[in-house]
């Protein structure tokens, strides 16, 4: 075996360290897009839960605008027949 000089092993050394500092970073930059990937997702549901939310909001409005219509319908009629009944006495 032939011995190892002082700059093989730093060289050696360095090459690990370039290694090891490449593999964090495509780590980090993996977990970063994996994250901004994920608030992404939850920014569209919650895009679709507001949409959702929007269209119960508007078909709520629309039920209690016919129901109200509804009623002052009843309460016209019912003063038809109380009118019919007072005339009747």
């Amino acid at each position: 075996m032939d011995d190892i000089t002082w700059p093989e092993a730093m060289i050696f050394l360095g090459v690990i360290v370039l290694v090891i500092f490449l593999v964090g970073a495509s780590m980090a930059t993996y977990i970063d897009l994996r994250k901004a990937r994920l608030d992404a997702e939850q920014e569209a549901q919650l895009r679709q839960l507001v949409g959702r939310y929007e269209q119960l909001a508007e078909n709520t409005l629309d039920a209690q605008q016919r129901t109200a219509a509804d009623v002052a319908e009843l309460r016209t009629r019912a003063a038809a027949i109380e009118q019919i009944l007072r005339t009747v006495e």
